[in-house]
């Protein structure tokens, strides 16, 4: 392929994955409200469109002609861009996430997946960690006590997950011998998934993106009892939207990296031996991927309606105490298994 014919699958790629992305993130907002009200025995959103399944549309419309504040005190500047520094980060992210094995389209043969790129999880780690930045900026920014609060909570949380999470990806490498991506997802071939081999590394990994995400039960940056709304406090409008635009998105990609990086990815077990056809086992592939996302979403939905937010105390000491320990125990255990088993 010639650069033109390489820069227009690129787009096409971009484009498809954006509004993917939108898509889900908008419909699940739909179904977080829907799931809260079947825990909370409520009927939710039903009345826009069947079942109301065109809330979300009507609520972007809401937002658009809702006014712009910005408070006198704010940084403007600052405070304009760090919803689009959130933004950013949310939608980077996906470019190195495979959707499905290669196929052959109009005579090319296309990797599904926007830039297969050797060091794809240091790409991964080096966004998640720039995503403390929109809300840190958006916290001070704001000329607020309540939203600074908010703002250094993030980064202090940050500092007792990031390392933990690191240490769990570390065991993930070990046993794949790749910081691709889709190396990591071809090496979990049949039952070889991380999750099987490496559960300690999978549930602290786990643990770590409800930090990241900053979901229930660890919210502690947004903490609406103590801190109004803690970082977003003081946005309206747009910029609202952003935050709570990057928050599902955030949501969905930390699905797919766990997914990519412990549940086989697009792999299904076996799939081969079945004798099903390349085109139907593609289509089976990119499908249980898609399923394996829309579980984890449901699950981090399932917990913020179940358990109660914790304590900052109680964040710190179960990232330092029990987390960090738990990662390093997780890596000499992976070494364990390539010595002993050569995996």
């Amino acid at each position: 392929m010639n650069i033109w014919e390489i820069l227009i699958i690129s787009l096409i790629k971009i484009l498809i994955i954006v509004v993917m992305l939108l898509l889900t993130v908008a419909y699940s907002v739909y179904f977080e409200r829907k799931i809260s009200a079947w825990v909370q025995n409520r009927v939710g959103p039903n009345r826009v469109g069947w079942h109301g399944l065109l809330q979300p549309f009507a609520d972007v419309f809401k937002l658009m002609f809702k006014e712009d504040i910005i408070p006198t005190a704010a940084n403007k500047p600052l405070h304009t861009l760090a919803p689009f520094i959130a933004l950013f980060v949310a939608f980077a992210t996906y470019a190195v996430i495979p959707l499905g094995p290669p196929i052959e389209l109009f005579g090319y043969k296309i990797n599904l997946v926007v830039a297969d790129v050797n060091i794809g999880i240091l790409y991964v780690l080096a966004l998640t960690s720039l995503g403390v930045y929109g809300i840190t900026f958006a916290g001070w920014s704001s000329g607020s006590k309540y939203s600074l609060l908010g703002g250094i909570r993030s980064s202090a949380q940050m500092i007792s997950y990031e390392v933990s999470m690191g240490f769990s990806v570390a065991g993930v490498l070990l046993m794949s011998q790749s910081l691709s991506p889709v190396k990591i997802v071809e090496a979990q071939h049949g039952w070889m998934w991380n999750a099987i081999l490496q559960p300690i590394g999978f549930i602290t990994f786990l643990v770590s993106v409800f930090a990241e995400t900053n979901r229930l039960p660890f919210d502690l940056p947004e903490a609406e009892p103590e801190l109004v709304g803690g970082y977003h406090t003081e946005y309206s409008s747009f910029k609202f939207a952003g935050f709570f635009l990057a928050e599902y998105a955030n949501m969905a990609i930390a699905s797919a990296i766990i997914v990519t990086l412990y549940l086989g990815g697009y792999q299904v077990p076996f799939i081969e031996k079945l004798g099903l056809g390349y085109t139907i086992t593609t289509i089976i592939q990119i499908a249980a991927l898609l399923i394996k996302i829309g579980a984890l979403l449901f699950f981090f939905m399932w917990v913020r309606w179940s358990l109660p937010r914790f304590r900052y105390d109680q964040l710190m000491s179960l990232g330092w105490k029990v987390m960090f320990p738990l990662a390093l125990a997780n890596i000499i255990w992976v070494a364990v298994l390539i010595m002993i088993f050569g995996l």
